[in-house]
């Protein structure tokens, strides 16, 4: 799908309070006003603006914070009274202020929701219980006044709707903490979504964020058990809830998110209509779809389920670890499976990051952890930012252990990803874990995505469905990091493990996007490499042998055929063998030809079409040098010990 080029778009001026705009605060003087417009004038997150807008005028921070010290003051004491006297050990009575703790958040307000939203995806901070109930919270909210809606679009477009839209439903389709969408037809005839944003939303995060931010740091500098800089988490947050209220930055992202998989015919993504949009209104394509938890119903437009739970897995590792830019929400409402056969994805408006080398490290700590070297996968957890440079390392390698160790003996295609993150929140729990923020957003996407495949298959396993993804990746990618952790796989020591490549090759064929050309690319590429060493070197030995004993045994036959007094005194102790094994039996060459074969699609003219560069890589030089010299070795050997000392 081919986006439009963006058009400019209409000068944004600060939002105006609405009349009768419940959301919005009520405005008692000229100094609450101002801050009020002040508050709605902010296009980024800047604490230090927010806290010169508050700070020094008391009166709507003193009333918003009645409104949610007071419920969340009864709450922790009704907690506070729990563990005091006993009952909060028992396990129905613990859930049930977990459950209580996530409906009030649901219950404060947007901030607050984003907050808990992300909170949820903090095993380093939240308790495991109260992480699962948070993990349920829901932001969808009533709609608002339709004419504020229609004013808020006026307001930011410059025109009246009638100018803009040929069409527009009054009544909203949907609604969240952010914004409800319309249907709508525009002038020339396109159907089209209209998000809106709510009246008075900013200014009211801005006060939450405010209000939160301090409660943080007061936790920060009170209570020793919290490790984790709350703080450096309520910023996070704002940054990520500032750009999502930009409808003008969801637009660039579903755009560059569309350009990023245009080559892929099976991911839709909705146009953007750039003469319609601006920082609080977003018009985009309508696309007619299904969810992909209604079963029925994909089953209904001639749909697979389990087809489009394969695109989309494909498509998330491909987002993660090929083009580090994520859809970081992919819930129910956000994946649309389509009659053609594609998988739409909507809502852009909480998007991600992910560095290369983030990205490099996230694939060896896979390999690590196939491996079983727990040692180097707590060394990942570093790299990553997941634990200073200081941490001792020692107590956490056998937690690792206990948390995975298990789990692999069963095979990474069968690991319950869910309760493997479930017991490494416990660890990151009680050990000084820091959990980056790109991290937290990997693991909602990736859990998410895993209870949609679930209602599809209950049997479904997304390490399982990944692994053959990251196989590809190692074995295609030629960053040298990769390279170093393709070897660490195929070698036990200086033992070369070809069981390991073949399971690997066998997991990157499964890949529904394997470049079987680049793969035997990278197979030579590896081969002839720094890292391909000590393959090269066993691929020698296992040649020079094969070879001295081809010569050894056709050296007996024509010494058998001579008379007995003109044999060599050592060479008539030996006997004949009874077969003459040929030379491609070697056994690196036997196994590695054995794995090519069994991949599809592979042909031999393919290695034939390789010969030019394999004659001339200049390590095969080096190799038939080695060759040569170790043949001449075990040949004077040969004829010392074999031939010419007598029995």
């Amino acid at each position: 799908m081919v986006s439009a080029p963006p058009e400019p778009a209409p000068e944004i001026t600060p939002e105006a309070p609405a009349q009768g705009d419940k959301e919005s605060p009520a405005l008692s003087d000229r100094t609450e006003l101002s801050d009020f417009i002040e508050a709605a004038g902010l296009l980024s997150y800047d604490p230090a603006a927010i806290t010169r807008i508050y700070a020094g005028h008391p009166q709507r921070l003193i009333r918003r914070l009645w409104q949610t010290l007071v419920p969340i003051g009864l709450y922790l004491l009704g907690v506070w009274f729990d563990w005091f006297t006993g009952l909060l050990k028992g396990p129905d009575r613990a859930r049930a202020r977990a459950r209580e703790a996530a409906d009030l958040i649901a219950s404060l307000g947007p901030a607050f929701i984003k907050a808990g939203q992300a909170l949820s995806t903090r095993p380093d901070i939240v308790p495991p219980l109260l992480l699962e109930e948070l993990a349920q919270l829901q932001d969808q909210l009533p709609g608002f006044d339709s004419a504020l809606a229609m004013a808020c679009i006026e307001d930011d477009l410059g025109a009246p709707v009638l100018e803009i839209y040929e069409q527009l439903d009054a009544e909203p389709i949907s609604a969240a903490s952010l914004g409800q969408v319309h249907k709508g037809v525009l002038k020339g005839g396109q159907e089209v979504a209209v998000k809106v944003q709510r009246p008075g939303l900013r200014e009211q995060i801005t006060l939450d964020l405010y209000i939160v931010r301090n409660i943080a740091a007061w936790l920060n500098q009170n209570v020793g058990l919290i490790r984790s800089d709350l703080v450096a988490l309520i910023d996070e947050l704002g940054k990520r809830v500032f750009e999502e209220m930009d409808y003008c930055n969801e637009a660039a992202n579903a755009e560059r998110f569309a350009a990023l998989h245009a080559h892929n015919p099976r991911i839709a993504v909705p146009r953007i209509y750039h003469q319609a949009t601006s920082r609080r209104v977003l018009t985009m394509e309508w696309i007619e779809g299904v969810k992909l938890t209604n079963l029925e119903a994909v089953r209904g437009i001639g749909v697979d389920p389990d087809e489009m739970v394969n695109i989309g897995v494909n498509c998330s590792l491909q987002q993660l670890l090929e083009h580090g830019f994520f859809h970081a929400d992919p819930h129910p409402g956000n994946l649309l499976a389509l009659s053609d056969g594609r998988l739409a994805y909507l809502d852009f408006g909480m998007m991600s990051e992910v560095s290369r080398e983030s990205r490099t490290g996230l694939i060896q700590a896979v390999v690590h952890l196939v491996n079983r070297n727990f040692g180097k996968l707590s060394k990942d957890f570093v790299s990553l930012g997941f634990l200073a440079e200081d941490v001792n390392l020692e107590p956490i390698v056998p937690a690792f252990e206990k948390v995975f160790g298990q789990a692999i003996e069963q095979g990474v295609s069968r690991m319950d990803f869910k309760a493997v993150t479930d017991d490494l929140s416990g660890v990151m729990y009680r050990f000084p874990f820091r959990v980056p923020p790109y991290y937290a957003l990997i693991i909602r996407s990736l859990v998410t995505l895993e209870g949609i495949a679930l209602s599809v298959d209950s049997e479904f396993k997304i390490l399982g469905a990944a692994y053959p993804y990251f196989a590809r990746r190692l074995m295609e990618d030629p960053d040298p990091s990769l390279r170093q952790s393709l070897k660490e796989m195929l070698f036990d020591g200086d033992i070369f493990r070809w069981q390991r490549l073949d399971n690997l090759i066998a997991s990157a064929s499964q890949g529904s996007q394997l470049d079987l050309e680049g793969l035997l690319d990278q197979v030579l590429t590896f081969l002839f490499s720094a890292n391909g060493g000590l393959l090269r070197q066993q691929l020698v030995e296992a040649v020079v042998f094969r070879m001295d004993a081809m010569a050894w045994h056709t050296t007996l036959r024509i010494g058998k055929r001579l008379p007995e007094r003109l044999q060599p005194p050592g060479l008539r102790k030996h006997r004949l063998s009874d077969a003459d094994e040929p030379l491609l039996d070697i056994e690196p060459v036997r196994q590695l030809t054995g794995i090519l074969q069994a991949l599809p699609g592979f042909e031999p003219q393919m290695l034939m079409r390789r010969l030019p560069r394999l004659l001339g890589e200049p390590q095969l030089r080096q190799m038939g040098v080695q060759l040569a010299r170790g043949l001449a070795e075990r040949s004077v050997v040969r004829l010392v010990r074999d031939v010419l000392v007598s029995a």
